[in-house]
């Protein structure tokens, strides 16, 4: 992870925090710390025109529908924008599956004071698959 672009250390720290929750989170399904990355109040959009979920009971409950198997994937991240209000991430995720899928997203995030995330918005393509 490339430290990118940030109006303060402080700001690019939450940022960092608040990705190595996630990707815990993504690996163990738990719902304690799934629920920890958001505010009570956040919402989290993850397909276009599709009502998002609200609130953190209503986002524990949809990652847990889509979830992802543990070790299922390969994830990198880079910040492209990072300031106190909000933070651009890019990155690859490649599912280890039979045929494999690699996906490019671009994540837009709004943190709070406590380092969780109040509003968070979710772009992918997939990549063509090889042969």
């Amino acid at each position: 992870m490339d430290d990118g672009v940030t109006d303060d250390g402080k700001t690019n720290d939450r940022l960092t925090a608040w990705m190595d929750g996630y990707r815990r989170a993504w690996n163990s399904n738990d719902p304690a710390e799934i629920g920890a990355l958001f505010s009570d109040g956040a919402t989290y959009r993850t397909e276009p025109y599709v009502e998002p979920a609200r609130g953190r009971r209503a986002i524990v409950e949809k990652w847990l529908e889509l979830q992802d198997e543990p070790g299922q994937t390969t994830f990198s991240w880079q910040p492209l924008v990072v300031t106190a209000d909000v933070q651009v991430i890019e990155a690859r995720t490649e599912y280890l599956t039979d045929p494999p899928r690699v996906y490019s997203n671009l994540w837009v995030l709004r943190l709070d004071g406590d380092g969780r995330c109040h509003e968070f918005t979710e772009w992918y393509m997939e990549h063509p698959t090889p042969g």
